[in-house]
């Protein structure tokens, strides 16, 4: 074509034409590049998501995360709070699941990660000892096949003849382990066992007054096994505390068969399945538990660092009623700001325990001593923003998803 004899205006229209759609055309290569890149990238996060951490990396993430081991006024060795599965249904319905998950206490932490299905744990607390027991039920999962077999370790109880076998139900578990015999032979064996797996081959060091820990831990296994309770008392400052339990809290065995809403069990003793993850899990040394409060300036931080480092979202983070205490205690704002630093989405969850204690909740269901809750996070750091929090009670009765709502 001869652009010599082309109208001004007409060239400069064609020319312009011709400039956007080179336009046009760099953008697409660019966005597909962009694409293409994001596309490669969470190929390699997912790669490495799947890999098992090196216990030597999961041991440094717990001396590097830690923090001064503090006190808190019970030993903590099994949950109180019976009205744990009620949210699982909800759960579904947010399709909640994958992802990171933050937990604090004991056992019941184990089944919320078989619920949820994270690619990684933290679990959280601010008792040195509860760290331990964390390695312990580590240890035991690690040599533990089967569900039966986990029991056996945990409560020093030799399995006599075929036991329980693979697909046993968890009442046949609870009724075959409340008649086995203790072995105290078999509790030495299994102590020095759990300890040299958790120094040796998780590569954390068990030193002094961390062999005491665990030996306190594992003995009150053994004593009560099936019918340990929540208790006052602790191996904090105050010495190894009291083994009273408090007779109106829940027996293990009671949490080990509790049921959701529409009386399904959901312990993670109660499905092949659910235990199996949860061990992969814990082989994967992806279920990592640190010394910190919640309120504090460097655990809670360098997990929300870390997690925005490889690549996860958090998916749940379960804080029990460990927010009253931050309340009184006065570390609620820190707790706040620490949150803030977390990756978090739209779908990332908050799940609570209220104890009805003070005023009955609007979401309590009869018979439970404790609410279980959910919220958004990104609720939550909105309201706090605003001021909406002034103290625990106003945080609990705030924005809360209840179990009971369609």
């Amino acid at each position: 074509m001869n652009y010599g004899s082309m109208p001004k205006e007409v060239l400069k229209g064609r020319v312009r034409r011709l400039q956007r759609a080179a336009c046009i055309v760099v953008t697409a290569l660019l966005l597909g590049g962009v694409q293409a890149r994001q596309a490669y990238d969470e190929a390699r996060l997912q790669r490495t998501h799947d890999k098992p951490i090196p216990a030597a990396e999961f041991a440094r993430i717990i001396k590097d995360f830690s923090e001064e081991g503090g006190y808190f006024r019970s030993d903590n060795f099994v949950s109180n709070e019976t009205s744990y599965l009620h949210i699982v249904d909800k759960l579904k319905e947010f399709g909640t699941s994958g992802g990171a998950y933050i937990g604090v206490g004991p056992e019941q932490n184990l089944t919320y990660i078989a619920k949820i299905r994270p690619q990684i744990a933290f679990i959280v607390d601010v008792r040195r000892q509860a760290v331990i027991q964390h390695l312990m039920f580590k240890a035991i999962f690690h040599l533990a096949v089967t569900r039966a077999q986990y029991l056996s370790l945990l409560f020093s109880k030799p399995i006599v003849g075929a036991g329980p076998g693979p697909d046993a139900s968890a009442e046949n578990l609870v009724s075959y382990f409340s008649k086995a015999a203790t072995d105290s032979a078999a509790f030495k064996r299994n102590l020095a066992l759990i300890g040299n797996t958790i120094a040796h081959d998780f590569r954390v060091p068990m030193e002094g007054s961390d062999r005491a820990m665990l030996e306190y831990v594992y003995s009150a296994f053994r004593d009560e096994n099936l019918n340990l309770q929540y208790r006052s008392g602790g191996f904090g400052r105050y010495g190894f505390g009291s083994r009273g339990p408090w007779g109106y809290f829940p027996a293990l065995s009671d949490l080990i068969l509790e049921t959701d809403l529409h009386g399904k069990l959901g312990n993670f003793l109660a499905s092949r399945d659910d235990y199996r993850f949860v061990r992969s899990l814990q082989e994967s040394n992806r279920v990592i538990p640190v010394v910190g409060d919640f309120g504090g300036i460097k655990a809670l931080a360098s997990v929300g660092a870390y997690l925005k480092k490889n690549g996860y979202t958090v998916t749940v983070f379960y804080t029990s009623n460990v927010e009253q205490y931050l309340f009184s205690g006065g570390g609620f704002d820190r707790f706040a700001k620490n949150v803030a630093l977390m990756p978090i989405t739209e779908k990332s969850l908050f799940i609570r325990a209220y104890p009805n204690m003070r005023a009955r909740h609007p979401a309590q269901i009869d018979n439970h001593r404790v609410t279980t809750l959910l919220q958004k996070m990104t609720v939550f750091l909105d309201d706090y923003r605003h001021g909406r929090y002034t103290d625990y009670w106003t945080l609990v009765w705030t924005h809360y998803i209840s179990a009971l709502r369609p």
